[in-house]
Protein backbone atom coordinates (compact mmCIF):
# COMPACT_ATOMS: atom_id res chain seq x y z
CA UNK A 1 0.00 0.00 0.00
CA UNK A 2 1.58 3.40 -1.02
CA UNK A 3 0.05 6.19 0.49
CA UNK A 4 1.63 9.38 -0.50
CA UNK A 5 2.87 10.79 2.62
CA UNK A 6 0.85 12.60 5.00
CA UNK A 7 -2.23 11.52 3.70
CA UNK A 8 -2.93 9.28 6.49
CA UNK A 9 -4.09 5.85 6.37
CA UNK A 10 -6.81 4.68 3.58
CA UNK A 11 -8.57 2.02 5.26
CA UNK A 12 -12.22 1.85 3.05
CA UNK A 13 -12.79 4.82 0.31
CA UNK A 14 -14.86 6.76 3.05
CA UNK A 15 -12.51 6.44 6.23
CA UNK A 16 -8.91 7.64 6.42
CA UNK A 17 -7.14 7.43 9.52
CA UNK A 18 -5.21 10.65 10.05
CA UNK A 19 -0.84 10.25 10.58
CA UNK A 20 -1.40 12.03 13.82
CA UNK A 21 -3.29 9.64 15.17
CA UNK A 22 -1.15 6.58 14.12
CA UNK A 23 2.04 5.87 16.49
CA UNK A 24 5.03 4.37 15.07
CA UNK A 25 7.95 2.07 17.09
CA UNK A 26 10.94 1.06 15.50
CA UNK A 27 13.36 -1.94 16.90
CA UNK A 28 15.93 -4.03 15.79
CA UNK A 29 14.20 -6.93 13.87
CA UNK A 30 15.17 -10.42 14.75
CA UNK A 31 16.08 -12.58 11.92
CA UNK A 32 18.21 -12.67 8.58
CA UNK A 33 19.89 -9.08 7.95
CA UNK A 34 23.52 -9.30 7.08
CA UNK A 35 26.24 -7.05 8.73
CA UNK A 36 23.12 -4.40 9.05
CA UNK A 37 21.24 -6.48 11.47
CA UNK A 38 22.23 -5.36 14.48
CA UNK A 39 22.41 -1.78 13.49
CA UNK A 40 19.21 -0.87 11.84
CA UNK A 41 15.72 -0.21 13.22
CA UNK A 42 13.49 -2.16 10.74
CA UNK A 43 11.22 -4.02 12.69
CA UNK A 44 8.20 -1.40 12.90
CA UNK A 45 5.17 -1.71 15.24
CA UNK A 46 2.22 0.68 14.12
CA UNK A 47 -0.48 1.43 16.83
CA UNK A 48 -3.15 3.11 16.85
CA UNK A 49 -5.86 4.48 19.51
CA UNK A 50 -9.55 3.04 18.74
CA UNK A 51 -11.11 4.26 21.49
CA UNK A 52 -10.40 7.92 21.17
CA UNK A 53 -10.53 8.04 17.65
CA UNK A 54 -12.12 10.96 16.34
CA UNK A 55 -12.55 9.55 12.45
CA UNK A 56 -15.06 7.15 13.71
CA UNK A 57 -18.68 6.89 13.97
CA UNK A 58 -20.24 6.21 17.48
CA UNK A 59 -21.74 2.70 15.58
CA UNK A 60 -18.12 2.17 13.82
CA UNK A 61 -16.46 2.62 17.18
CA UNK A 62 -18.50 0.25 19.10
CA UNK A 63 -18.60 -2.46 16.48
CA UNK A 64 -14.57 -2.00 15.99
CA UNK A 65 -13.96 -2.27 19.91
CA UNK A 66 -16.14 -5.09 19.85
CA UNK A 67 -14.86 -7.19 16.79
CA UNK A 68 -11.26 -6.69 18.01
CA UNK A 69 -11.50 -7.10 21.27
CA UNK A 70 -9.15 -10.00 21.76
CA UNK A 71 -6.19 -7.97 19.93
CA UNK A 72 -6.66 -4.45 21.78
CA UNK A 73 -5.16 -3.39 24.80
CA UNK A 74 -6.41 -0.40 26.52
CA UNK A 75 -8.46 0.42 23.50
CA UNK A 76 -5.36 0.49 21.33
CA UNK A 77 -4.30 -1.71 18.31
CA UNK A 78 -0.75 -2.84 17.55
CA UNK A 79 0.51 -4.22 14.46
CA UNK A 80 3.51 -5.39 14.45
CA UNK A 81 5.96 -6.16 10.69
CA UNK A 82 9.71 -7.31 10.81
CA UNK A 83 9.19 -10.05 7.89
CA UNK A 84 11.22 -7.00 5.16
CA UNK A 85 14.79 -6.25 5.53
CA UNK A 86 13.94 -2.70 5.04
CA UNK A 87 12.12 -0.74 7.38
CA UNK A 88 10.26 1.40 4.70
CA UNK A 89 8.80 -2.25 3.32
CA UNK A 90 8.41 -3.11 7.35
CA UNK A 91 6.03 0.14 7.35
CA UNK A 92 4.14 -0.64 4.10
CA UNK A 93 3.28 -4.24 5.45
CA UNK A 94 2.25 -2.55 8.62
CA UNK A 95 -0.24 -0.02 7.30
CA UNK A 96 -1.71 -2.71 5.16
CA UNK A 97 -1.95 -5.06 7.91
CA UNK A 98 -3.95 -2.44 10.00
CA UNK A 99 -6.18 -1.07 7.39
CA UNK A 100 -7.24 -4.75 6.63
CA UNK A 101 -7.78 -5.44 10.12
CA UNK A 102 -10.03 -2.03 10.75
CA UNK A 103 -11.69 -2.76 7.48
CA UNK A 104 -12.53 -6.30 8.53
CA UNK A 105 -14.01 -5.03 12.09
CA UNK A 106 -16.00 -2.69 10.58
CA UNK A 107 -17.66 -4.29 7.80
CA UNK A 108 -21.35 -4.57 8.30
CA UNK A 109 -22.67 -8.34 9.51
CA UNK A 110 -23.53 -10.96 7.15
CA UNK A 111 -27.78 -11.74 6.93
CA UNK A 112 -28.56 -13.79 9.96
CA UNK A 113 -28.88 -17.50 9.48
CA UNK A 114 -32.19 -18.71 8.11
CA UNK A 115 -33.10 -21.97 10.35
CA UNK A 116 -35.01 -24.81 7.62
CA UNK A 117 -36.06 -27.96 8.50
CA UNK A 118 -34.55 -31.41 7.16
CA UNK A 119 -36.35 -32.67 3.95
CA UNK A 120 -38.29 -35.92 4.61
CA UNK A 121 -35.44 -37.62 2.38
CA UNK A 122 -32.66 -36.45 4.58
CA UNK A 123 -34.81 -37.96 7.65
CA UNK A 124 -35.43 -40.91 5.97
CA UNK A 125 -31.96 -41.91 5.03
CA UNK A 126 -30.39 -40.82 8.41
CA UNK A 127 -33.17 -43.28 10.45
CA UNK A 128 -32.11 -45.75 7.63
CA UNK A 129 -28.64 -45.30 8.20
CA UNK A 130 -28.94 -45.49 11.68
CA UNK A 131 -30.59 -48.82 10.75
CA UNK A 132 -27.92 -50.30 8.78
CA UNK A 133 -25.35 -49.43 11.15
CA UNK A 134 -27.34 -51.24 14.01
CA UNK A 135 -27.63 -54.54 12.21
CA UNK A 136 -23.86 -54.15 11.66
CA UNK A 137 -23.23 -54.06 15.45
CA UNK A 138 -25.99 -56.82 15.74
CA UNK A 139 -24.62 -59.32 13.52
CA UNK A 140 -21.14 -58.80 15.31
CA UNK A 141 -22.58 -59.68 18.69
CA UNK A 142 -21.63 -63.01 20.37
CA UNK A 143 -24.80 -64.95 20.50
CA UNK A 144 -25.95 -65.94 23.61
CA UNK A 145 -29.35 -67.21 25.49
CA UNK A 146 -31.87 -67.21 23.06
CA UNK A 147 -30.52 -66.09 19.88
CA UNK A 148 -31.04 -67.98 16.77
CA UNK A 149 -28.40 -68.06 14.76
Amino acid sequence: MTDPPSAGLRVTPALVVPDAELQWRFSRSSGPGGQSVNTTDSRVELSWDVATSTVLTPDQRARALERLASRLVGGVLTVVASEHRSQLRNRDAARARLAALVADALAPPGPARRATRPTRGSQRRRLEAKQQRASVKRDRRRPGRGDVG
